[in-house]
C-alpha cells in the first residue's frame, strides 16, 4: 500500500474520532498517534496535514456545503459516519491539492469504502464526488480568448 494511500485511510479514521467521539483536532491528534507510534514519517505527515486542513473550520464549512449540494437530498448528519467522513476527506483533498489528479482521489475513495464501508455506498460516494469534482472544474476552468 503506498504512502498516500495509508494516509487516507487514517484520515477517515481520525475524522472519524473526532465525528463519533466529539473531540477537537488536537485532541484526536494527542491519543491517535501515540497508538500508531511505528507509523511511518512521510505517512504520518500527509495523514496530519490532510486531517487538520480537513478539521479546519472555515474549510469544513465549505467541503460541507459542497458535499450537501452533491448528495441530492443527504444531509451529512443523516450519511453514514464511515461515508460522510471519506467525503469529508476526500473533497478536502482536492480543494487543498489541487495538484493531484481527482480521479486518483477518487478512486482511492473508493478503496477505501470497499474496505471500511457497506458495498451500497460505494455507488453513492462514487456520485458524489464526481458531481463535486465536475463543479469544482467548471469553477476553475477559464474561457478560452
Amino acid at each position: 500500500m503506498g504512502v498516500r494511500r495509508k494516509s487516507r485511510e487514517l484520515v477517515l479514521q481520525m475524522l472519524y474520532q473526532a465525528d463519533m467521539g466529539k473531540q477537537t483536532a488536537e485532541q484526536v491528534r494527542k491519543t491517535f498517534w501515540k497508538e500508531r507510534a511505528d507509523v511511518a514519517e512521510e505517512v504520518r505527515d500527509f495523514a496530519d496535514e490532510l486531517f487538520l486542513a480537513a478539521s479546519e473550520e472555515r474549510r469544513a464549512a465549505e467541503v460541507t456545503a459542497a458535499i450537501e449540494k452533491h448528495s441530492q437530498n443527504w444531509r451529512m448528519d443523516r450519511m453514514a459516519a464511515v461515508d460522510r467522513n471519506l467525503l469529508r476527506a476526500a473533497v478536502t483533498e482536492m480543494m487543498v491539492y489541487p495538484d493531484t489528479a481527482p480521479a486518483i482521489i477518487i478512486n482511492e475513495s473508493l478503496e477505501i469504502a470497499h474496505k471500511f464501508s457497506s458495498p451500497e455506498s460505494v455507488n453513492f460516494l462514487n456520485g458524489v464526488l464526481d458531481s463535486v469534482r465536475k463543479s469544482m472544474e467548471k469553477s476553475t476552468s477559464r474561457p478560452k480568448a
